[in-house]
């Protein structure tokens, strides 16, 4: 077994994995597990740049994660960044505030190189032999990946549920509370588009089973499940019917800001972002014709952490774990 750090920064939130890690089975076995909703893509689709707040919000996150790596004793570190950071014009002020913090350098990835991390740490205890679409929607990218016991294909298109949350939903800096019948129409129109475009290079609708992932996808979850908190072991491989993930998806975007805060499973950070994300994952289905969607609390995180075990550096900034704290 190895102990290993796993981080993931994408446009809404970033995450920290600490596991020892089989490299030979797969196993993760998680020793901590946790996530900051830090809005590192703030403006970014407008601005095309990091804002300060957000780059603080990132790096007191990162201070955060560098102790409890620290107190775990990981012997690897591998942090990857995705759809904000690749996007931004000053991205090497990311880097280097990542670099004195944490001692390892970020590897802002492709959005393949996201989609194959997603596919294994999402797959890698399914069974084999069957085949999978794994759609992992974020906050500024969502990815595309079809394959069996290896990616066949793989796409990311720029729609999340913060990228078309500003672009949609914000007034002079405010939030529609809730959105218009027009302003869906938009956000769906922005889908449509992005699926078409993934469908040029992913067969969307040849895989069995669809495997959602991410913050979007278990909230809905949650909220189907009817749980009165957060339960992560009660959402994992839970499946969802296209039904009730369109009355859900309703039910989000019919609501208000404190009626949605107001639901137990979900996180302050989303409350805003909720119904774009929803909007995602229920026009794929309805795109597909899929039944169902098989939720993985296991996703691109289990992926990079899974990479740190066999040490491999391809696709993700690493280092021996940094011992001066």
């Amino acid at each position: 077994m190895s102990r290993v750090a796993a981080i993931d920064c994408g446009t809404n939130s970033i995450r920290l994995l600490v596991a020892d890690v089989h490299p030979d089975t797969g196993e993760v076995v998680d020793l901590d597990r946790r996530m900051r909703i830090v809005r590192l893509g703030q403006g970014v689709d407008r601005t095309g740049r990091l804002a300060p707040e957000a780059l603080e919000r990132t790096f007191e996150a990162c201070r955060e994660y560098a102790t409890v790596i620290k107190e775990h004793g990981a012997e690897r570190v591998l942090f990857v960044a995705t759809s904000a950071s690749r996007d931004a014009e000053n991205r090497d002020e990311f880097v280097r505030g990542v670099l004195d913090i944490l001692g390892v350098e970020p590897e802002v990835i492709t959005g393949d190189q996201e989609a194959e991390f997603s596919f294994t740490g999402a797959t890698k205890e399914l069974p084999g032999q069957d085949s999978y679409l794994v759609v992992d929607i974020g906050g500024g990218s969502t990815e595309f990946v079809v394959g069996d016991d290896r990616v066949r294909a793989a796409r990311s298109v720029d729609i999340g549920c913060v990228r078309l949350t500003e672009r949609h939903l914000v007034r002079d800096g405010v939030v529609s509370d809730p959105p218009t019948a027009a302003e869906i129409a938009a956000m769906r129109a922005d889908i449509e588009a992005a699926l078409d475009l993934a469908e040029l290079t992913v067969p969307l609708r040849e895989p069995r089973t669809l495997v959602g992932l991410a913050g979007s996808v278990t909230t809905v979850a949650g909220i189907a499940l009817g749980l009165p908190a957060y339960d992560s072991t009660a959402i994992h491989h839970s499946r969802i019917s296209r039904a009730r993930v369109a009355e859900i998806t309703r039910q989000l975007l019919a609501a208000t800001h404190d009626e949605r805060a107001a639901i137990p499973v979900m996180h302050p950070g989303r409350v805003d972002v909720i119904g774009a994300g929803a909007l995602i994952l229920l026009t794929l289905m309805e795109r597909t014709g899929a039944a169902e969607v098989v939720v993985s609390e296991h996703d691109i995180l289990d992926g990079i952490a899974w990479r740190a075990a066999l040490g491999d550096e391809r696709g993700a900034g690493s280092c021996p774990a940094r011992r001066d704290g």
